[in-house]
């Protein structure tokens, strides 16, 4: 399978993702949201720890200094990583992403 067809793959399972869980959130009634939203907001989804928004090329974003989580809202990898080719991002990125 080439990378494009990958790619075209890749793209339709998050498309079908994100529908699913848009119908799942119409179901939820607004307090529910509000509740859910209280709980989770600004904490790491793999240790519970509070995030914090750091700004890495002029994006914010957010990661967790208890186990290294980096999360990234919808469209900032893409921003992140713009156009470049030579993997200067990449390793920029796991500069982030290291956690000591």
């Amino acid at each position: 399978m080439s990378q494009s067809e990958d790619e075209y793959f890749a793209r339709e399972e998050a498309e079908k993702l994100r529908r699913l869980h848009q119908e799942k959130l119409k179901e939820l009634d607004a307090q529910e949201k509000d509740e859910r939203k209280k709980l989770h907001w600004m904490h790491c989804p793999k240790c519970g720890y509070d995030l914090q928004t750091i700004k890495w090329r002029q994006v914010e974003i957010e990661k967790c200094f208890h186990c290294g989580v980096i999360v990234l809202d919808d469209g900032e990898l893409e921003r992140l990583a713009g156009d470049e080719e030579d993997g200067s991002f990449i390793r920029s990125l796991f500069s982030v992403w290291r956690h000591d």
